[in-house]
């Protein structure tokens, strides 16, 4: 079993679902991300994503996307940031996931990115806009050194495309709520119930859904069999740390 699995399933043992906060490179700000980091990993994440900040990001919502751009005018990359993480590998228990799009990844370039990624102790990578048609260079990379490249899939996945994940999948897989771009929402929306049971036919792998989550009460909105086995919070977190709030108080709400 691939650890990103490991810690997902040891949380749903436990009786709730994997903690997977989201948090861009260099945020709050330079001196305060690692501090967070810790923090997050110290008050009950199962799995932490790390944003690698892009110029031109396509998901992203707003508050996302203003953390990217503070990161980046701040000169944070993604080669400091793996080089930062390599004399911390074994200090973080949670799993770690880089989250970016392909761009940076590619011009790190795929084999030395996936060997540097292994001595830094990244478990995942989530690229969202990366095809599955055009994965295999990356996934080849990744799988000699043990990361796993996690599926994306969404309303708009048909259970024909899930199964192409499923056959290479490993970790767990990204279950996006909506179309469209990251940020808050006051509710799930209505079609989350149906992704999620068809996801839950077609993959043996845990179910993490993603892309407006802020607080627990949501997910009684979704029926039993239709419940994720891990959550992602970004921008609810983000702003949550932004206003100088503590990392700790947003797990706790989840608890």
């Amino acid at each position: 079993m691939h650890p990103l699995e490991e810690k997902i399933r040891k949380a749903t043992a436990a009786g709730c679902p994997a903690l997977i906060p989201f948090l861009t490179a260099g945020f709050p700000d330079s001196a305060r991300f690692w501090p967070t980091l810790m923090e997050l990993d110290e008050n009950g994440a199962d799995v932490i994503e790390i944003g690698v900040p892009f110029s031109d990001p396509v998901a992203d919502g707003p508050v996302v996307e203003e953390a990217s751009r503070r990161a980046l005018s701040d000169g944070v990359n993604l080669r400091d940031l793996l080089k930062e993480m390599i004399p911390r590998k074994g200090l973080i228990k949670a799993g770690v996931v880089l989250m970016g799009y392909f761009n940076p990844f590619l011009q790190y370039g795929l084999e030395e990115l996936a060997r540097d990624a292994e001595k830094a102790g990244v478990h995942g990578l989530i690229v969202p806009d990366l095809p599955h048609e055009e994965s295999g260079p990356m996934r080849a990379a990744l799988n000699k050194h043990g990361i796993a490249l996690i599926p994306l899939v969404g309303p708009n996945t048909s259970e024909e495309r899930m199964a192409l994940y499923a056959a290479e999948g490993q970790g767990y897989v990204y279950v996006v709520s909506v179309m469209g771009i990251t940020g808050e929402r006051s509710g799930l929306a209505p079609q989350v119930a149906e992704t999620m049971k068809r996801a839950r036919k077609v993959f043996s792998l845990p179910l993490a859904l993603g892309f407006g989550l802020r607080e627990p009460s949501q997910l009684a909105e979704l029926p039993a069999e239709a419940r994720p086995d891990g959550v992602v919070f970004g921008s609810a977190l983000l702003k949550h740390l932004d206003a100088g709030e503590s990392a700790a108080d947003f797990l706790a709400r989840w608890k």
